[in-house]
């Protein structure tokens, strides 16, 4: 095990010779890395906030029975197709006088979701950690599993 004099002898020794101590340091907290994959995580989740608000407008715009053939509903409607469709012959339809539970709109919500945290994970990957960060996270890991 090395200690904290090791760390520090070798730090020295990387600004003796001209290298930059930092990239020996490095953890997220000063990594280049993290700015960006900050940006991304915020773009995943505008993204997931924008299909899942128009979703939310097409569960309840058919649950109401809205007039598909009013601007406002046909606007949602087209724009959340493409979203839908891979799911709508999952579930059949639910109607009660004109009005339709569309289970397959939840699912889409639910699975577009999962897709997000999905993605997210993957850039929190590739995020810069230093040996201690590591080594608590496995710690953790490991009482957890």
């Amino acid at each position: 095990m090395v200690g904290t004099h090791g760390i520090r002898s070798e730090w020295h020794r990387l600004l003796l010779i001209g290298l930059p101590a930092l990239h020996y340091i490095m953890d997220s907290t000063n990594s280049p890395s993290t700015k960006p994959i900050y940006k991304g995580t915020q773009v995943v989740w505008y993204l997931l906030g924008l299909i899942e608000v128009l979703l939310a407008f097409r569960f309840v715009l058919k649950l109401t029975a809205a007039n598909p053939a009013a601007g406002f509903s046909s606007f949602i409607y087209g724009v959340t197709y493409p979203f839908a469709v891979p799911f709508l012959a999952v579930f059949q339809r639910s109607q009660l006088n004109g009005n339709i539970f569309e289970w397959t709109t939840l699912l889409a919500m639910l699975v577009y979701w999962m897709v997000a945290l999905a993605i997210i994970q993957l850039f929190l990957m590739g995020k810069t950690v230093s040996t201690s960060e590591a080594a608590v996270k496995l710690n953790r890991e490991e009482t957890n599993a």
